[in-house]
């Protein structure tokens, strides 16, 4: 078990749903992580590259694209040096068949959606989710203020 003070680096989210765990139990911990325990330490948290087996599946493979796609998203999003391994020919080579994913993804007029909205980094890879997937519960959206309450 994880102690409280060890990072859940992109590397170690990719390597445990490898292991067999659902896989946005390991990413969810990786935001966790990134948007609200390690703040100073971003770069530390996406510098280890993920390490595919030697013969990974499709889905392994999928999810290794997706974890480089991700850094590379966080990296623009968040003005840090994004490693060179994200960047690399191996990390961005894109899937040979588009990869749908999120809620009701097999449906044409989402995948259509998703084709459009994907945020560039997936969308190079074929890998087409939503513009939210990195959303930070920390922040606010722009325009997603309520209107305050005035005092009697």
């Amino acid at each position: 078990m994880k102690t409280a003070t060890e990072l859940q680096t992109i590397a170690v989210a990719y390597r445990e749903i490898c292991e067999g765990q659902d896989p946005w139990i390991p990413l969810g911990n990786f935001m966790n992580d990134f948007f609200g325990n390690f703040l100073g330490q971003r770069e530390e948290l996406l510098q280890a590259p993920v390490e595919e087996p030697a013969n990974p599946t499709l889905e392994q493979h999928r999810w290794a694209l997706f974890c480089a796609a991700s850094v590379e998203y966080l990296c623009v999003k968040y003005g840090l040096a994004c490693p060179t391994w994200a960047l690399s020919s191996t990390a961005t080579d894109p899937l040979v068949e588009p990869w749908y994913h999120g809620l009701a993804a097999h449906k044409p007029h989402v995948q259509e959606r998703l084709r459009r909205d994907a945020p560039e980094p997936f969308a190079k890879r074929n890998i087409f989710c939503s513009r939210r997937v990195f959303l930070n519960k920390y922040e606010r959206p722009a325009g997603d203020l309520l209107p305050r309450r005035r005092s009697a």
